[in-house]
C-alpha cells in the first residue's frame, strides 16, 4: 500500500510542477496558510558570499528575494512550465536573474562557480549521490548548501492539527534520514541541522559546509 501511497505522491507533485504550474502558488499558499514564502526565506540568513545557485526553483520566490537583497543568483529547474512562471515573476519586478534548465545530477556550472547552493523542499533528488557529486563539485572549499527540508507545526488548535497530519502523510514534515547526513559527509559536507521558528510552524534546514 505504501509503494502505491508514493506513486500517487510523484503524479501529484510531477503534475503541480508540470501540466498545472499555474495552481503552485495557490497550492502553497493553501498548504501553509500563506508562509510558504516565508518558510523558503529562512534559507537567506545561512547563505554565504554572493553567487548562489538555487536548484528547483520553482516560480521565482526565492530567486526574487536573494536578487533584492543584493545577491547574485541563477535560477536551475527541469520544468519549463516553472521557469515561465519565475520568468514572468522576475520580469514584473524588473529583476534580471539567469534560468537555466538542467538536472542536479548534471549541472552545467564549471567548478567552484558558487558561493552556496540552496534548495526548498526538494524532491528525492537531493539525496541522489550524482547530485551531492555536482553540489561538490560547484562549491569551492567554505561553501555551503542550505536545504529547507521539513516543516513541523506546534499549535493544538484544529488548522495546525489538520496540517501536521497533511504533512506526515507527504512526507514534508519529517527530518531526511540519516543516510543522507552519512552521505554528506562522504563527499566532503560537513551538514548541521537547525530550526527556524515561522509563526506557529518551524522549517527543518541542513546547513553543509564544504571542507
Amino acid at each position: 500500500m505504501e509503494h502505491i501511497w508514493r506513486a500517487f505522491l510523484r503524479l501529484f507533485f510531477r503534475l503541480l510542477y508540470n501540466e498545472f504550474a499555474w495552481s503552485y502558488d495557490v497550492v502553497a499558499w493553501l498548504v501553509s496558510l500563506g508562509q510558504w514564502k516565508a518558510w523558503g526565506r529562512t534559507t537567506l540568513s545561512h547563505l554565504r558570499g554572493a553567487r548562489v545557485l538555487e536548484l528547483g526553483h520553482g516560480p521565482g520566490h526565492l530567486l526574487a528575494a536573494l536578487a533584492a537583497e543584493e545577491y547574485a543568483p541563477i535560477g536551475l529547474d527541469l520544468s519549463p512550465a516553472m521557469a515561465r512562471q519565475a520568468q514572468q515573476r522576475l520580469q514584473k519586478a524588473e529583476l534580471q536573474v539567469p534560468l537555466v534548465r538542467g538536472r542536479a545530477q548534471a549541472l552545467p556550472f564549471r567548478g567552484s562557480s558558487f558561493d552556496c547552493v540552496v534548495a526548498t523542499f526538494p524532491t528525492e533528488f537531493i539525496v541522489d549521490p550524482q547530485t551531492l557529486q555536482e553540489l561538490t563539485r560547484i562549491l569551492p572549499p567554505e561553501g555551503r548548501l542550505t536545504v529547507a527540508v521539513g516543516v513541523r507545526f506546534g499549535g493544538e488548535d484544529l488548522v495546525s492539527s489538520f496540517l501536521s497530519w497533511l504533512y506526515r502523510v507527504t512526507g514534508q514534515n519529517q527530518s531526511l534520514p540519516d543516510s543522507f547526513i552519512a552521505q554528506l559527509k562522504q563527499v566532503g559536507l560537513s551538514p548541521q541541522v537547525t530550526w527556524e521558528k515561522v509563526n506557529r510552524a518551524a522549517v527543518l534546514l541542513i546547513v553543509a559546509e564544504k571542507q
